[in-house]
């Protein structure tokens, strides 16, 4: 969900692995969300297709890249099991986890405030029109409720890249 660390995790991993001498990308689902000509928004279709946008930009990016971050919210397990499929062998799940206390707190961009205040009413996970549904098939589960966890998430995702290959 927004405010879950997705980003900081990615920027952090990125410069670890780029440290080892792996060519790393990052793709941020908002910034190819407003490449995109047809304007999307968060209901379920458009959520959807932005993740497909999103696995086609790491296909094309592939043979640049050792690994992609895709810091992303992806909240359907439909349209993750296509990505699964679409991006195999290379399509591993981390899901990221934490109360609900503090991703308001960590909400830098305003969203849960709009959300509580009914401004957004399809604020992914938070509103009852956008559910997330929680992955049941994550290869790698990191709580950061608290911020000690992530140096040690770094070091679990450093260390399952290294073990299941780039």
């Amino acid at each position: 969900m927004s405010g879950a660390g997705k980003s900081t995790l990615s920027v952090q991993l990125k410069m670890q692995l780029q440290d080892k001498g792996y060519r790393v990308q990052i793709i941020d689902g908002d910034a190819i969300r407003n490449n995109y000509t047809t304007k999307l928004g968060f209901s379920r279709k458009d959520v959807m297709a932005n993740n497909l946008n999103i696995a086609q930009k790491c296909l094309e990016s592939r043979r640049h890249c050792d690994v992609i971050l895709v810091p992303v919210i992806s909240p359907y397990q439909e349209v993750r099991s296509v990505l699964r499929q679409l991006l195999h062998p290379n399509f591993h799940l981390v899901y990221l986890t934490t109360t609900l206390d503090n991703l308001k707190k960590r909400d830098t961009k305003g969203l849960y405030a709009l959300a509580d205040s009914g401004v957004i009413k399809d604020l992914i996970g938070f509103s009852k029109e956008t559910p997330y549904e929680v992955p049941d098939d994550a290869e790698i589960i990191i709580d950061t409720t608290s911020s000690e966890t992530i140096k040690e998430s770094i070091s679990v995702l450093v260390n399952y890249i290294e073990k299941h290959g780039a």
